[in-house]
């Protein structure tokens, strides 16, 4: 059933994003020792990655959006889950993330978690400032280290 992976599967698919991208992000951090801008920034990325998967429910939002809307009865018709209403249209927006189911009583729902666009503003953000301060960093210092390598 499509409407139980859309209600629990982006939790439970972020969640495990983030258990299966520890590991390698740990042994990262253990061998190569980077900055901390440089680790917060790929934290920032994984946060916005996961946040926009999970906005979009991870893809159904292109592929087929009624199914996130409503439950398809042997009619053919999408209803509600109380089945009350039928669906009239889904609207889909690819950024920032947003899914809004309209209802025959006129009311529209939206779809997509609560907090997937704050996580996806926040993991963005973190994002860019980290990535500007290691350029800043880079420029202060003048050289890379792999320009002395270089020159020998």
């Amino acid at each position: 059933m499509v409407s139980m992976f859309a209600m629990f599967g982006p939790i439970a698919i972020t969640l495990l994003l983030y258990v299966v991208g520890a590991v390698p992000y740990a042994l990262w951090v253990t061998w190569r020792k980077p900055s901390r801008p440089a680790r917060w920034a790929v934290i920032g990325i994984a946060a916005a990655l996961a946040a926009y998967g999970a906005g979009t429910v991870y893809g159904l939002a292109f592929t087929n959006p009624l199914d996130i809307c409503g439950d398809k009865t042997g009619g053919g018709v999408y209803m509600d889950v109380a089945r009350k209403y039928d669906l009239t249209s889904v609207d889909v927006d690819s950024f920032p993330p947003s899914v809004t189911c309209h209802w025959t009583s006129g009311y529209s729902t939206e779809v997509v978690w609560f907090w997937a666009l704050p996580l996806l503003y926040a993991g963005l953000t973190c994002s860019v400032v980290c990535f500007t301060l290691l350029l800043i960093n880079r420029h202060k210092r003048g050289r890379t280290p792999y320009d002395y390598e270089l020159e020998a």
